[in-house]
C-alpha cells in the first residue's frame, strides 16, 4: 500500500519529462518555421517594389510577403445581412441541425446538413495604406486558392425550430427532429489589411500579381499587417518554450524527490 502512492509519482514525473520533450520539439519546429518566416522579403505594394520586380530576372520575384489595403477593383460586393458593410469575397453559409431516430440503439444522433453555400467575389487589388491614389498595386490573383482564414464573420444567426403537436407526430413517424437553422455570413472587408504570401510578377507597366508560387510554395493571405502575423508566431513559440520548461521542472522534481526518498529508506534500513 505503501508503494501506491509513490508509483503514482513516478508515473506523473515520467510523463511530465515526456510531455516536457514534447513541448521542447514543437518549440523548436515553431523556432524553425519562424526564422523561415523572417527570412521573406517584405513589402508594401508602392513604387519601391515596383522598382525591384522590374528589375528581377523574367520581372518576376518567387515568394515575398506583401503587405497592403484591400479595394475592389470595380463594384464591391454588399452584405446580405448587415447595412453598409462591403466586401470583396463574400460567404453565406446555410446549415440544418437535425436528430435522427437510431432504432438500433434507440437514441437520437445528431447529424448536420448543408442547406446551402454561396461564394462570391470580385477581382481586387492590394494598394499603400493611406494612398488616396494608388500609382503602384498588386493585383490578387485567385485568392480562393489561398489558405488562410482572411474571411471575418459579420453575421451569425441561431433559428430554433418551433415544435407543435403536428410536427411532433411527424417527428414520430418520419424518425426525423428538426432542431435548429444556423446562418453565417463572412467578408474579405474593403479597406481591410491583408498580407498575401506568394510570387509577384509585373503584369502591367504600373500593375503587380499576387499569385500562387510555382515552386509549390504555400500562397497565404492573411487579415492582418506583417508585423502583427509574425507576433502570433512568436507567442506561439513561447508557449511551448514555457511549457516545455514549466513540465521538465516538475518532472525531474519530481523524479528526484521519488529517487532521493527510495535511497533514504534504503540507508535508514541498512542502518
Amino acid at each position: 500500500m505503501d508503494d501506491s502512492p509513490l508509483n503514482h509519482l513516478v508515473l506523473i514525473g515520467v510523463g511530465s519529462s515526456f510531455a516536457s520533450w514534447l513541448f521542447y520539439h514543437l518549440y523548436q519546429e515553431k523556432k524553425i518555421e519562424l526564422q523561415k518566416l523572417k527570412e521573406i522579403p517584405v513589402f508594401k505594394p508602392d513604387q519601391h517594389l515596383l522598382k525591384v520586380v522590374k528589375a528581377s530576372p523574367h520581372k518576376r520575384l518567387q515568394y515575398v510577403a506583401v503587405e497592403g489595403m484591400v479595394q475592389p477593383d470595380g463594384e464591391p460586393l454588399a452584405s446580405k445581412f448587415v447595412p453598409q458593410r462591403f466586401g470583396v469575397i463574400q460567404k453565406i453559409v446555410s446549415e440544418e441541425h437535425c436528430e435522427h431516430w437510431d432504432s438500433t440503439s434507440r437514441s437520437w444522433n445528431s447529424k448536420t446538413i448543408k442547406r446551402n453555400e454561396t461564394n462570391d467575389s470580385v477581382p481586387f487589388t492590394l494598394i499603400s495604406p493611406g494612398a488616396y491614389i494608388a500609382d503602384a498595386s498588386v493585383k490578387v490573383h485567385e485568392p480562393q486558392k489561398a489558405s488562410g482564414s482572411y474571411l471575418e464573420r459579420v453575421y451569425f444567426k441561431v433559428r430554433h425550430a418551433e415544435e407543435g403537436l403536428v410536427d411532433i407526430v411527424v417527428q414520430e413517424l418520419s424518425g426525423e427532429k428538426h432542431v435548429k437553422m444556423k446562418e453565417t455570413e463572412e467578408l474579405l472587408h474593403v479597406g481591410s489589411t491583408l498580407t498575401g504570401f506568394g510570387e509577384v510578377v509585373l503584369e502591367k507597366e504600373q500593375v503587380m500579381r499576387l499569385q500562387a508560387p510555382l515552386d509549390n510554395r504555400k500562397y497565404i493571405l492573411m487579415p492582418t499587417d506583417y508585423r502583427s502575423f509574425i507576433n502570433r508566431h512568436e507567442a506561439s513559440a513561447s508557449m511551448w518554450k514555457s511549457l516545455a520548461a514549466v513540465t521538465g521542472i516538475t518532472g525531474a522534481s519530481l523524479l528526484a524527490g521519488v529517487f532521493f526518498g527510495f535511497f533514504g529508506k534504503q540507508n535508514d534500513k541498512s542502518k
